[in-house]
């Protein structure tokens, strides 16, 4: 499996033989240059300019917004719909869940709180976790910290974290979450290639560098 990161919670999920994902992609209000992608599936955590711009993306059968169970092109996919209950007005967000064949993937969204047991049992066992970071409107770099101790996923990649392109809205640097979870240095990797036999055996923080 191949995930490239474009940019905030956008990324590109790739496995021979089987159909190419796109999550959350943006609009250029972001300030990241919008990228030209092609793929068949395109999930939306929630309803917002820098998550659902789907017509940036070319070649899509199959749109999904919303909870519920997917087998599409080898890949199966549960949408998981989460909200905090002790917010006056809750913030609609689905997490995916794909199972590339017994590799475990999660994109957790926009995620704004630590989940309670019953999520944690209704995500599953998750081998990759793509984790917002960064505050604003999402997970905190504690409680993003929080939920990886939850999870217990082998690998983690920060997301939605302010960087030198991010504009229009202020997020927490990804060194904060990196404090957090005890690590120093992580050098940018331009995508992650991973498969079970590569799984490492304790939890794994890899940093992305986004594509453009």
């Amino acid at each position: 499996m191949d995930i490239t990161w474009y940019g905030h919670s956008c990324f590109r999920v790739t496995e021979r033989g089987r159909a190419a994902i796109v999550m959350d992609p943006f609009d250029a209000d972001l300030g990241y240059e919008v990228p030209r992608l092609k793929a068949e599936i395109v999930t939306v955590s929630h309803d917002a300019p820098g998550h659902n711009n789907v017509e940036a993306v070319r070649g899509v059968k199959h749109i999904i917004a919303g909870p519920g169970e997917y087998e599409i092109g080898g890949v199966f996919i549960t949408g998981v719909a989460t909200f905090d209950p002790t917010q006056e007005s809750p913030r609609r967000n689905v997490v995916y869940v794909f199972d590339f064949n017994g590799l475990t993937l999660v994109h957790l969204g926009d995620l704004d709180h630590v989940p309670d047991q019953r999520m944690v049992d209704a995500l599953g066992s998750a081998d990759v976790v793509l984790l917002p970071v960064g505050g604003g409107g999402a997970l905190s770099s504690s409680q993003a910290a929080e939920v990886v101790s939850l999870l217990e996923p082998r690998i983690v990649v920060p997301m939605h974290f302010q960087t030198d392109a991010l504009r229009g809205m202020q997020l927490d640097p990804v060194d904060r979450f990196l404090k957090e979870m005890g690590v120093s240095q992580v050098e940018a990797e331009g995508y992650l290639r991973v498969s079970a036999s590569t799984l490492p055996e304790q939890t794994q923080v890899v940093l992305l560098d986004y594509q453009h």
